[in-house]
């Protein structure tokens, strides 16, 4: 799979102006809006004096009917996020209501983390009550599918480290441990990417986007994100006081959290592993794969939340020695 051309690109963006003129009634005059990791593009335009967003989704690549589905879920809990204004599945295109031009991950600082995060935890409990009935599961398939990438693209294709045989059964044993502490876990409506850089500053503050991956899965998944986030760090004392702060307010609104608090920490831990180790995987395929080598850049910081977890724990002595052999091996 490769990114579109430029020829293919430009026959997509005439033919979202077109649609979108007939959908929204009068002609547009799109400029970008941004870009992520997937083959999405979204433009932004001026319609009847509101702002609104167009999205460009291949459908031969992105599959834009649970955008939709899981849209209309979290609209009738009262987490805000986009209204969608027309769709055209066929053509994977789509026009959304704007939730503004700032992201939590530019807006946030050490001053209002406190405050901000106090709401996307208010937020994120009544996401976390969302409908979950036919979503997909996050189920042992999905959880080593995800484990792969971190092998298949970060120690073959980056590293070429896929011939020792010490290190992948070191890692193996890893991806049992933190397989069986998520496939324990009680399950909840879990977002898979609530973190300050889907998180918009709007009224009601945050807006949510990124959300079509959905999934029925484990309660510690979408708070663990929050926090250890792909794209800032925050100092390990905030973050712990952070989802001390989570679990009480779950805990009072009957969210399936451990009743301790050091046993929801311990599962926040190993969740927050199995994403780091994906995630690193997902940014090496994003390099070698589609061409975008920045995403590489933010890999120390996932080795930094590895490693603190690793030494948290110390039947996490496989996870240690991942490490440091990958440490011997090259600069991360």
């Amino acid at each position: 799979m490769t990114a579109m051309g430029h020829g293919e690109a430009d026959t997509r963006f005439q033919a979202l102006c077109e649609w979108a003129a007939t959908a929204l009634g009068e002609p547009v005059a799109p400029v970008p809006a941004s870009a992520d990791a997937s083959f999405r593009r979204y433009f932004r335009c001026q319609v009847a004096g509101r702002s609104v967003i167009l999205m460009d989704a291949p459908p031969a690549q992105e599959d834009s009917a649970p955008f939709v589905d899981i849209a209309g879920r979290l609209a009738r809990t009262g987490v805000a996020v986009p209204q969608i204004l027309a769709v055209d599945l066929t053509q994977g295109f789509m026009a959304l209501s704007d939730l503004g031009r700032e992201t939590w991950l530019t807006a946030l600082t050490p001053g209002n983390a406190d405050a901000w995060f106090s709401q996307a935890i208010d937020t994120l409990i009544t996401l976390q009550q969302a409908d979950t009935e036919g979503l997909p599961v996050y189920d042992d398939t999905l959880l080593r599918r995800e484990l792969a990438l971190f092998p298949d693209w970060y120690l073959a294709r980056h590293l070429q480290a896929d011939n020792d045989r010490q290190l992948i059964a070191w890692l193996d044993t890893v991806n049992e441990q933190l397989v069986e502490a998520a496939l324990a876990q009680r399950q909840v409506f879990v977002h898979r990417d609530y973190m300050p850089r889907n998180l918009m500053v709007s009224e009601p503050n945050p807006g949510v986007l990124d959300f079509q991956d959905a999934v029925l899965g484990p309660v510690s998944y979408d708070p663990v994100c929050l926090f250890r986030d792909a794209f800032i760090s925050w100092p390990e004392s905030r973050v712990t006081g952070w989802l001390a702060d989570y679990h009480a307010r779950a805990l009072a609104a009957g969210l399936p959290v451990p009743t301790r608090r050091e046993d929801f920490l311990r599962d926040a831990d190993l969740m927050g592993a199995q994403r780091h180790l994906k995630v690193i995987g997902i940014f090496a395929r994003i390099r070698y794969r589609d061409g975008k080598p920045r995403y590489l850049e933010d890999v120390p910081r996932f080795f930094a939340y590895l490693q603190a977890v690793a030494d948290r724990y110390p039947e996490l002595d496989a996870l240690r020695r991942v490490l440091a052999r990958l440490a011997e091996r090259s600069p991360q």
